[in-house]
């Protein structure tokens, strides 16, 4: 007898709560992986006839492959396949508990059922579910057994990611939203458009158990190079035909307008806005996920762990270097065993989706064990050479003569690289410093002795490379020493105040020629615009010290600033008969403030105004003024608001609405632009209650 279509309860709000699914915003039942869930259906005639159950994914579902599962009845569950416990019975339902493996493939499925007493009838379809990772069940790749890192890693929707430079860390809120709308269905079709999948779809899906895998393949997915992935990267200071790359509060917007563009790369992204997406998705997924800030971060893009800076005689910072030191870089952790290389390398794995150098012929960057960054392991799976250079790397100023292309060493560094490297702490809005996790304190035996071991696995130890400088060159001292302090507040629509000091280190009078520039940059310290340059001479007579005060006015800057507010100042000193001292620094400069308040109790389902204030806090009009909003459970999509011009010092109040949906600790996150000021961002916890 042919069976009747069954009708299927998948018990959702059971089952989400079992599998910590609830915040997933579908009508599909979602479960992790290796833990049993509760399905009930009817139409089977005698629900006690032996029942065969058959769970199937991806497009040829095969038992070789793991993409298929056939399974009966039994009274137990199994460790190592999928399995049905009968959980209750009546005249025409039945209630069964099924289980998957804590290896099974991850993605949607469908669950059909076979009844194999009444002769050969056809399966009978109950529907479809999602499987993702599980780091609750010990089984799994994914497990973390502190329960607190599994709610901060996987579950927690606001996040902080640090930015500015390793003299002046700051910070803003992002929205990542890995349970929003269809942010689920989109991280599936992701895997989907990969080119892994295009080549050879029935292999890809059966490698969809693995984090590695998936880690790696979700880092090319989320730049737009190679695969027309979801974002377009662009570091010029130009961002038309785009939205800039630090105008984004969260990852929703940019991974549905990557859908309904038709899948079109999203313009613009940088490092933490591609960081940002990748931790959506992940955590969407299951895999424990966070964003890392590396400040003064190296791109060694020749993989020699050296990198050269170039600068003409009149101190302008030359961009003819594939090499670079951004003031930061953000890239991800993921936490996952690596059963490819052994225990003492699980734990957190660095993934990068930032296009920086192909690995494998495409822009993807690991996964990379932490732990084997930290001990010199460069020669293991997957880009340890790339992630330890950007923690590690010597630095060589040179000035460079164009004219002759000859290049002299001014000096080199061991210790520059790879500082303050931060992250959220789990629960609290703090920073952590993770510097220790990735290398042995900078300066000590140990650390040294660990970068010679990866110079040596790179073979760099015993070739000879014609662009290296001489012991001579790196031996050499200056007469001289240089440095920048600052001299006032470091604010956007402020003069920018500093003081040249430099000291005589010898007992001779020296005379020294200083060319001094200041240009805008991106936060990769590439230069966009000059804004000021001067010349000095000056006699320093022996161990003399002198000061030389500097004022950029802010109508000089304010023109050529990108919306990094980022500044490098930098100061060639030529000293008679003695080498040449570069003095550099580089600048961030704060935003004004925004304030935001809530005005009264946040209830459910209740309305409540929020106001925002800001102060025009210079002497001249500011126009074109937008206020953007946005908070997952406090409103649905983003809300964008016309904030009217503000005339010198004039301060300006925008109240808005909110009807939130959900109870708890909530943050709505803001950014505020106009024609002066980029990007303006604030966060605030709000708590919803009953």
């Amino acid at each position: 007898i042919a069976a009747m279509q069954p009708s299927t309860d998948w018990h959702l709000k059971e089952n989400a709560r079992d599998h910590h699914t609830s915040k997933f915003s579908s009508k599909e039942l979602t479960v992790r992986r290796g833990q049993a869930f509760i399905v009930t259906f009817n139409g089977t005639e005698k629900p006690e006839q032996n029942l065969t159950f058959i769970a199937e994914t991806g497009p040829k579902p095969s038992k070789l492959a793991k993409t298929q599962a056939t399974f009966g009845i039994s009274s137990t569950v199994s460790k190592e396949s999928w399995s049905a416990v009968l959980q209750s019975t009546s005249s025409n339902s039945v209630s069964i508990s099924i289980s998957s493996p804590p290896n099974a493939v991850i993605g949607r499925y469908k669950l059909s059922v076979q009844s194999t007493s009444s002769g050969s009838s056809s399966p009978a379809s109950l529907g479809t579910f999602v499987l993702l990772f599980n780091p609750w069940a010990s089984g799994d790749d994914v497990f973390m057994p502190n329960k607190a890192e599994c709610e901060e890693y996987v579950l927690e929707e606001f996040g902080i990611i640090f930015a500015g430079n390793k003299n002046h860390i700051n910070s803003f809120g992002w929205n990542f939203g890995q349970f929003q709308g269809d942010i689920l269905d989109i991280c599936l079709s992701m895997l989907d458009r990969s080119l892994n999948h295009r080549q050879d779809p029935a292999t890809d899906v059966s490698h969809r158990n693995d984090p590695k895998y998936l880690g790696r393949v979700l880092s090319a997915m989320v730049n737009a190079n190679d695969d027309q992935g979801v974002l377009l990267g662009n570091w010029s200071g130009n961002y038309e035909g785009g939205k800039s790359p630090s105008s984004w509060t969260g990852s929703g917007e940019i991974l549905q307008n990557w859908k309904k563009s038709g899948f079109k790369p999203v313009r613009y992204g940088q490092c933490w806005v591609f960081a940002a997406v990748l931790t959506t998705v992940l955590r969407c997924l299951g895999i424990p996920t966070r964003t890392i800030t590396n400040f003064s971060s190296a791109h060694d893009a020749d993989g020699n762990l050296r990198v050269d800076e170039f600068y003409d005689a009149s101190g302008n910072h030359l961009d003819r270097a594939a090499d670079s030191i951004w003031n930061f870089h953000v890239w991800n952790e993921s936490w996952f065993s690596r059963n490819d290389l052994g225990p003492s390398y699980s734990g957190w794995q660095v993934l990068d989706a930032t296009p920086q150098e192909e690995s494998g012929g495409i822009y993807q960057c690991g996964p990379a064990s932490r732990n084997a960054i930290k001990e010199g392991d460069v020669d293991l799976d997957y880009d340890c050479p790339f992630v330890f250079a950007e923690v590690n790397a010597d630095c060589m100023y040179w000035n460079y003569d164009p004219t002759t292309g000859k290049k002299t060493l001014m000096f080199s560094k061991s210790t520059v690289i790879g500082q303050f490297i931060s992250t959220k702490a789990v629960g609290r809005d703090d920073r952590v410093d993770v510097t220790n996790d990735y290398k042995y304190e900078e300066g000590s035996i140990k650390e040294r002795d660990i970068f010679k071991k990866a110079r040596k696995k790179l073979g760099l130890e015993d070739k000879f490379d014609p662009t290296a400088p001489t012991p001579q060159e790196i031996d050499q001292k200056p007469d001289i020493s240089g440095k920048f302090k600052m001299a006032g507040p470091l604010e956007v629509g402020k003069d920018l105040s500093l003081i040249l000091v430099l000291a005589n280190l010898q007992s001779d009078a020296k005379t020294v020629h200083v060319n001094m520039t200041a240009w805008s940059t991106v936060y990769t310290r590439k230069p966009v615009h000059e804004i000021w340059k001067d010349s000095i001479s000056v006699t320093l007579s022996p161990k003399e010290e002198k000061q030389f005060p500097i004022k950029i006015p802010y109508n000089e800057y304010q023109q050529q600033l990108t919306t990094d507010n980022t500044i490098q100042v930098t100061a060639l000193c030529h000293v008679e008969g003695g080498i040449q001292v570069l003095v550099q620094r580089d600048i961030t400069l704060d935003n004004p403030a925004i304030d935001i308040q809530v005005l009264g109790e946040a209830k459910v389902n209740k309305e409540v105004d929020v106001e925002v204030i800001f102060t025009n806090p210079i002497d001249r009009e500011v126009m074109d003024c937008t206020l953007q909003v946005e908070g997952n459970d406090l409103l649905r999509g983003i809300l964008e608001i016309d904030v009217p011009p503000l005339k010198a010092g004039e301060k300006s109040s925008t109240k808005f609405k909110l009807i939130p949906f959900e109870t708890g600790p909530k943050h709505l996150l803001v950014n505020f632009s106009c024609d002066k000021f980029a990007d303006i961002k604030t966060f605030k916890m709000v708590n919803v209650i009953d």
